[in-house]
Formats: C-alpha cells, structure tokens, sequence
C-alpha cells in the first residue's frame, strides 16, 4: 500500500466553510497586522500599549477602569497593560486621594516621546494598510470595520 502522506511542502487546502467564516478571515488579518505592527512600528510596544498611552495622552488623570472602557480591554487586562508601561517607565499611575483603590493614568516624558515615535510610524502603517484601496474606498471601509468592532463587541458583552 503507497504512503498517502502529501509531501512537508504542500501546503493544506483551505475548506470553503472556513474561508467563507467571517471570523477566520478576523484572526487571519489580525495575525498579519500583529505581524507588520512589530515589524514596521515597534517590536516592543503592543497594539494595547499604544492605544492606552495614546488615549492616556488625550486623558491624563483618568482612572484605569474608564480608560480599560475607552481602549476596549478588560480591567484584569487594562491592569497588566498599565503595570507594563508603568514598569518600563512609560506610565506613571497614582492612587486617587479620594479612593485608594482607583489608580490614575498619566504619562511620563519617556511614555510621550515613545508615544510621538510610534504615532509617526503607525501613521505611515495606516498609509501601507490602505494603499491597495482607492482614495474614494478608503474611508468607507475604516467605518465597515470600526461598525463590526462596535457589533462584535455588543455581541460579546451580550447585548
């Protein structure tokens, strides 16, 4: 009996039902995007990090748990994402005076001049994700992603 083993360098048909799962295609871009994100702004920075110091910036002073709401993150992950930059000196966090438990965000000067370095490189980013699209798709197709975000996240919340 021949081996139907097919050889190590073919790669695995793709089922329909897959390609055709809205989901599938989700994480295939998010893989890729995580991918040119450590390649093109910053190895180091997350995609979260940036956007806590990012709205840090616009927002100094704000308590964590309103912040974990405005960058889309859990509290338990807001947490550990806060306590990263805080210990790689970007974020500094205080305690409240009126509740010990609230932790305010603000940015250290380290955290804005690593913030202006990756804004600079993720807007050139932006420029590479969308230079396949006409002028006229582009910001139809920002408002498609950022109306299934907002879906999939009601899903998730269970509303």
């Amino acid at each position: 009996m021949a081996d139907q083993t097919p050889p190590a360098e073919t790669a695995p048909e793709i089922p329909a039902a897959l390609t055709a799962a809205p989901g599938y295609q989700v994480r295939r871009l998010y893989q890729a995007y995580l991918a040119v994100w450590a390649r093109e702004v910053d190895p180091v920075l997350t995609g979260p990090q940036f956007a806590v110091l990012q709205t840090v910036e616009a927002n100094p002073g704000r308590d964590q748990r309103s912040m974990a709401a405005a960058v889309s993150l859990d509290t338990s992950t807001m947490a550990d994402v806060a306590r990263r930059l805080e210990n790689r000196g970007l974020l500094a966090r205080r305690t409240a005076a009126s509740d010990g438990r609230r932790k305010l965000l603000y940015l250290t000067d380290a955290g804005r001049e690593t913030l202006r370095e990756a804004n600079d490189r993720t807007r050139s980013l932006d420029k590479i994700l969308l230079e396949s699209f006409r002028e006229a798709e582009r910001e139809p197709l920002v408002a498609t992603l950022q109306a299934l975000a907002d879906h999939w996240e009601g899903l998730a919340e269970g509303s």
